[in-house]
C-alpha cells in the first residue's frame, strides 16, 4: 500500500507541475516544455529528495514515451547515475531506446545517457562502442569524441585518443584541440624514448609542436633526445627556450638546465643570461640559479649580497634557507641559531605541495601533465609565493 500511495503522489505532482508549466500564469512558462531538462530538473528535485527510488522506478515504468516526457525519462535515468545507481540508469535508458514510440530525433541523446551510464558503471567496452556509433551525429558527436579521448587517456591509448582528435579537430577550428593532440603526441615520443628510438621521438616532437608551438613537454624531451646524442649544448639551449613558450616553467627548465651545466659545462657562463631573464621572469629556482653562476664567478660574498638584496624585494623561504647557509660557510661555521633556522625551514617545505592545477586547484608534489583531477593537459604549474616559486 505504500508503493502504491507514494506512486500516486508522485503521479500528483508530476502533473501538477507538468500544468503549472503549460498553463501558468505568465505567457514566458505557458511556452515551456517539460522536455526542457533545467525546468524537469528543477521540478523534480522536490520529489527526489521525498519519495523512495522504488516509487519514482515504478512511476517511470509506467509513464508514457512522448516528446512531452522524454525530459523527464532522462532526468530520472541521470539522477539514479549520479547516485551512483548506474544499474537503475542503464535500465531506464535501455528501455527507453526499445520503445517502438521513442521519436527518433530523441535516439542520440538517449544513447549518449546510455554510454554514459555504461562509462559510470566501468563498462568501457560498452561504452567506446556507444561513443563511437555517435561520432556521426551533428550535435552529440562531438561531445562522444571528448568522452572518448578522456576514455582512451584513461586507459592509456595514446594512437586511439589522437585519432579521435584529429577526426573532431577536422571538423572545426579549436586551441585546446591544438593543445591535446600535442599532448598525445609527446605521450608517443615518450613511449619512443623509452625504445631508445630517438629518431622517432625527435619526429613526434615535432609534429607535437606543429600542433602547439608552445607545447613545453615537447621542448623537455627535446632537451633529453639532445643529451642522449652528447649535444649538451643545444640540450642548454632548447631549455632557454621554454621561456618564450610559458614562463610559468621556467623553474622546471633552469633545474634541468643547472643539472646539465654542472655535469657538461660551465655554471658561471650564465650570469649574464640569468639576470636578464630574472628580470622579466622573477622566481626562486632562477634567483638561486643566479646565486649559484654568481658564486662560481665572482665569489661568495657577491652571491650573498645579491641574494640578501633580492630577499628584501622579493622573500622566499628557499632564498632564505640558502643565505644562511651562504653565510655560515662565509664565516667558516654553523652557528646554532643557523642550524635551528634552516631546520625549521626544511620541516616547513618538506610536505608542502610544490605544483597546482591552475583549472581545479589539485595540487601535489610531482609535476603531471594531465591533471588527475580534472584531465586538462599542461594545467598542473610550479605554485608561486613565499614558500614555493
Amino acid at each position: 500500500m505504500d508503493i502504491v500511495f507514494q506512486w500516486l503522489l508522485l503521479t500528483a505532482a508530476v502533473a501538477a507541475g507538468w500544468f503549472m508549466g503549460r498553463f501558468g500564469r505568465t505567457p514566458r512558462r505557458a511556452g515551456r516544455s517539460l522536455s526542457d531538462e533545467a525546468t524537469v530538473r528543477d521540478r523534480l528535485q522536490f520529489l527526489f529528495t521525498n519519495y523512495s527510488d522504488q516509487a519514482v522506478e515504478n512511476f517511470v515504468q509506467s509513464l508514457a514515451v512522448n516528446p512531452e516526457t522524454v525530459g523527464l525519462h532522462l532526468s530520472i535515468g541521470a539522477h539514479f547515475r549520479n547516485k551512483g545507481e548506474t544499474d537503475r540508469a542503464i535500465v531506464i535508458h535501455q528501455n527507453l531506446l526499445a520503445r517502438p514510440e521513442l521519436p527518433t530525433r530523441y535516439s542520440p541523446q538517449v544513447t549518449f545517457e546510455l554510454s554514459l551510464d555504461y562509462l559510470a558503471a566501468g563498462l568501457l567496452d560498452r561504452a567506446e562502442a556507444l561513443f563511437h556509433q555517435l561520432m556521426g551525429d551533428r550535435e552529440y558527436g562531438p561531445k562522444a569524441a571528448s568522452q572518448l579521448i578522456e576514455l582512451y587517456q584513461q586507459e592509456r591509448e595514446w594512437s586511439k585518443a589522437g585519432q579521435v582528435a584529429r577526426t573532431l579537430r577536422a571538423d572545426r577550428l579549436d586551441p585546446e584541440l591544438d593543445r591535446v593532440l600535442a599532448y598525445l603526441t609527446c605521450e608517443l615520443a615518450e613511449q619512443a624514448m623509452t625504445r631508445d628510438d630517438c629518431w622517432g621521438a625527435g619526429k613526434l616532437v615535432k609534429e607535437a609542436l606543429e600542433h602547439d608551438r608552445t607545447c613545453v613537454r615537447a621542448t623537455f624531451i627535446q632537451v633529453r633526445i639532445q643529451q642522449r646524442q652528447g649535444n649538451y649544448k643545444d640540450a642548454a639551449n632548447q631549455c632557454l627556450k621554454v621561456f618564450d613558450q610559458n614562463p610559468e616553467f621556467g623553474p622546471e627548465a633552469v633545474d634541468r638546465l643547472m643539472k646539465l651545466e654542472r655535469e657538461h659545462g660551465d655554471v658561471k657562463r650564465l650570469v649574464r643570461k640569468f639576470r636578464r631573464l630574472y628580470e622579466t621572469w622573477p622566481s626562486t629556482s632562477l634567483l638561486l640559479a643566479l646565486v649559484e653562476s654568481v658564486e662560481r664567478g665572482s665569489g661568495r660574498l657577491a652571491a650573498i649580497e645579491l641574494l640578501r638584496c633580492e630577499l628584501e624585494l622579493r622573500p622566499s623561504v628557499r632564498g632564505l634557507l640558502r643565505l644562511v647557509e651562504l653565510a655560515g660557510h662565509e664565516k667558516g661555521m654553523t652557528t646554532d641559531e643557523g642550524r635551528l633556522v634552516s631546520r625549521i625551514g626544511h620541516l616547513l617545505l618538506a610536505n608542502r605541495p610544490i605544483y597546482r592545477c591552475v583549472s581545479c586547484g589539485f595540487s601535489g608534489q610531482q609535476l603531471h601533465w594531465l591533471c588527475p583531477s580534472c584531465k586538462t593537459w599542461e594545467s598542473v604549474r610550479p605554485i608561486q609565493g613565499v614558500e614555493a616559486e
